[in-house]
């Protein structure tokens, strides 16, 4: 029987492999997990109980070794793959991701950008073409796109997200503010903006109360 992973421990990966790629500009070569764990401001349990579901890394006593931790992390994402994603939505947002320059550190590739717009269709954002929607199905696979990302009003995302999936994409990165439903076979994430916002704004409210 497969190990189920707990999300929260799959969602933390992310975070020690950047800070051990950081840690590593700096020449350091073994970490512990106490010095791990004070620089993401977590226990050291914490991080050797999610490392566990993965395997045994680190030396008792001594700690990682920075860059095998991140090789065997960068596996565990999947990262060596180099996704290759489409913005669909050529709107503030989807220029904001198309820019976005950890994109590349992480191993991600923009290599499309969409809009349904003809205001939009045919500019180029840093040296990409925007194409028309319309053209995903025979565009998508020449391109091989793996991740479709949607940035377009709630009103369209689920057409958006059907015409991805009849164009062979397997992965669904939604930033719009509405539930997919795609089938099972599909990779959904989906982002909620005024999550993080409502959150901030009730922790600020509770210190003015």
């Amino acid at each position: 029987m497969q190990q189920i992973i707990p999300q929260a421990t799959i969602n933390r990966l992310p975070l020690y492999y950047r800070t051990l790629k950081q840690v590593a500009q700096s020449g350091k070569n073994i970490i512990s997990s106490n010095e791990l764990g004070a620089l993401l401001d977590m226990t050291p349990e914490q991080i050797r109980k999610d490392l566990v579901f993965f395997g045994q890394f680190g030396l008792k006593g001594l700690g990682y070794q920075i860059d095998e931790l991140a090789a065997h992390i960068e596996k565990i994402l999947g990262l060596q793959h180099r996704w290759r994603l489409a913005i669909i939505g050529v709107n503030d947002l989807g220029v904001a991701l198309a820019s976005y320059e950890n994109f590349t550190e992480l191993g991600f590739k923009i290599a499309a950008l969409f809009d349904i717009n003809p205001k939009n269709v045919g500019k180029e954002i840093n040296n990409m073409r925007v194409y028309n929607f319309d053209k995903i199905t025979s565009i998508a696979p020449r391109k091989l796109i793996d991740i479709g990302v949607i940035t377009t009003p709630a009103d369209s995302a689920q057409l958006v997200a059907n015409k991805l999936i009849d164009a062979g994409i397997k992965g669904i990165w939604n930033f719009a503010p509405v539930k997919l439903e795609v089938p099972m076979d599909i990779s959904l994430v989906e982002e909620d903006l005024t999550f993080g916002l409502s959150t901030l704004s009730y922790r600020l409210a509770q210190r003015t109360n």
